[in-house]
């Protein structure tokens, strides 16, 4: 069964591996998507897709050197004098690391002055120097020994024994608790304004990553879009599409809701079969090297009715005007201000109400599929170059239908742009 796309997001979130190829979804699962690899009436437009990999370029080292020394800049400037991240990826963003979570301690110091430092079990030391591409500063704890003793030892050694320290926003209470109790003369704060300080502005090779997940989820959709047929049922459908992107090389793949269920944004616990006529929504991608692609479309399998047309096309037009409202030194707000206008023009909401458009318009996208910053009503933040961000306003008709259709942007010093071709009608929403 296709399930919720939030519980996707939440179980692939633990997923940890030094694989760099990968992908925050997960919405078949791999044995669904081995099975339709294996069957004798795998759909051609999946079987003939091939492995689009090998031009990828990962990250270099020389960058990732330059993240950790703009995060120092920040923390001056910010007046903090370390950060403190736990595996994720901000760990991976500044030094490529890949590890999973779990009871134990494995965690990361970046200093506001001097060489960044490592917590870890001791009896994992040797796989964590294999892995460890900066920093020579291990610090290891036995089973029976204290973690926290030895973050606030790195804390000590590098001159904090007063100041302020920054937790990094997904940090688990557990761990920020400890430290707190060892270090009660610190001062604890959030870590977002140096990790979202650096994170938020892609460089030319994070876009380039993003471009490529980007072409690939739409190969991927159009293969799996060409392989409908009435009668199949959910797990068929995105089982399709996660074969697709394997062929493809990467991990993807999608949520799906057909008919009414389509009003659902983030999909419905019931079980769905496709039949003619019915609304198909479609939200899902990939990652390359970490770096996501979030695209959704909606049609119609067959002929769309007149109001299915109708909608569909208001649904365009809002995208269309959040994307003309992202100009570089707007406030992020205004591109959630201008696709509601047109929803709300046209006699839906107003606001949050539907039917209308429930939610905000965007979020922004990176090694996470949402991450700083939105598209939201009250966020003044200035849209710069090299933030990314999805358009993807909805339209939501509870017992009818939904349509969303959303593309991710970049922007450049010339402004905004799509990392994929918008849908261009609901007959051929591939072109």
């Amino acid at each position: 069964m296709c399930t919720d796309r939030r519980d996707f997001l939440k179980a692939s979130a633990g997923v940890a591996g030094a694989t760099l190829l990968g992908s925050r979804f997960s919405f078949a699962h791999t044995d669904d998507a081995d099975a339709i690899q294996q069957r004798q009436d795998v759909p051609e437009s999946i079987k003939r897709l091939q492995r689009m990999t090998k031009d990828v370029v990962p990250i270099s080292d020389d960058e990732r050197k330059a993240r950790i020394a703009k995060a120092q800049r920040l923390m001056a400037e910010q007046k903090i004098d370390a950060i403190y991240l736990e595996p994720g990826s901000s760990m991976f963003y500044f030094t490529g690391m890949r590890w999973g979570t779990s009871e134990r301690m494995f965690a990361l110091v970046i200093p506001h002055r001097g060489e960044l430092a490592w917590v870890c079990p001791k009896f994992e030391e040797e796989r964590a120097r294999e892995l460890i591409k900066f920093g020579n500063d291990v610090r290891t704890w036995e089973e029976d020994a204290s973690p926290y003793r030895r973050v606030v030892e790195i804390f000590r050694d590098r001159g904090i024994k007063t100041g302020k320290i920054g937790i990094e926003e997904r940090v688990r209470f557990f761990l920020y608790d400890g430290i707190r109790q060892e270090a009660p003369k610190l001062e604890f704060v959030s870590g977002t304004p140096i990790t979202a300080g650096c994170l938020m502005y892609k460089s030319p090779a994070e876009i380039a990553l993003m471009q490529k997940a980007n072409d690939l989820t739409i190969i991927a959709y159009r293969a799996t879009w060409a392989s409908m047929r009435d009668g199949m049922p959910q797990e068929e459908f995105a089982g399709n599409c996660a074969a697709a992107f394997r062929n493809l090389g990467v991990q993807g793949g999608v949520f799906c809701s057909f008919g009414k269920y389509t009003a659902f944004p983030h999909g419905s616990s019931t079980p769905q079969i496709l039949h003619e006529g019915d609304m198909v929504l479609m939200d899902g991608g990939c990652s390359v090297e970490g770096y996501q692609s979030d695209i959704t479309r909606t049609f119609v399998l067959g002929k769309p009715t007149p109001r299915q047309r109708e909608i569909w096309n208001l649904e365009k037009r809002s995208q269309d005007a959040g994307f003309a409202a992202a100009k570089i030194g707007a406030p992020c707000e205004s591109v959630d201000a201008a696709a509601r206008k047109v929803i709300t023009d046209a006699g839906f909401g107003p606001d949050y109400k539907t039917p209308g458009l429930p939610h905000r318009t965007g979020h922004g996208i990176g090694l996470d599929g949402h991450e700083w910053t939105n598209f939201v009503r009250g966020n003044k933040t200035p849209i710069q170059v090299g933030m990314c961000f999805s358009d993807e306003p909805t339209i939501v008709i509870y017992g009818e239908f939904g349509i969303r259709l959303e593309d991710c942007l970049y922007i450049n010093d010339k402004g905004a742009n799509f990392f994929s071709e918008q849908s261009p009608s609901i007959d051929k929403p591939f072109g």
